[in-house]
């Protein structure tokens, strides 16, 4: 489970490209492609190397105007569901 104290990182059996702003990323195990929107682009880019749940918020918090509680609860959103579609792994 993906929560603010994890240390995320993209998984390495992908690859993505960005495309007029935003992500897209290849599954390459399973074969399916996913987008991403700019902001959620901006955070593929951020867990590229492990990265803490609290860095990524504060460095979204930062670049756009938006509240830290919904940042953090979007950013986990996102986090989780990538997590469960395995692109991205908690490291320990």
């Amino acid at each position: 489970m993906i929560d603010e104290s994890s240390v995320v990182v993209a998984a390495d059996h992908q690859t993505s490209a960005e495309v007029d702003g935003e992500s897209v990323i290849l599954d390459l195990e399973e074969g399916v492609y996913y987008g991403l929107n700019p902001v959620g682009a901006r955070i593929w880019s951020e867990i590229q190397e492990p990265t803490a749940v609290e860095e990524i918020t504060a460095a979204i918090t930062a670049e756009y105007d938006v509240d830290a509680d919904r940042c953090r609860g979007d950013v986990l959103s996102l986090l989780r569901d990538l997590g469960e579609n395995d692109l991205v792994e908690v490291v320990e």
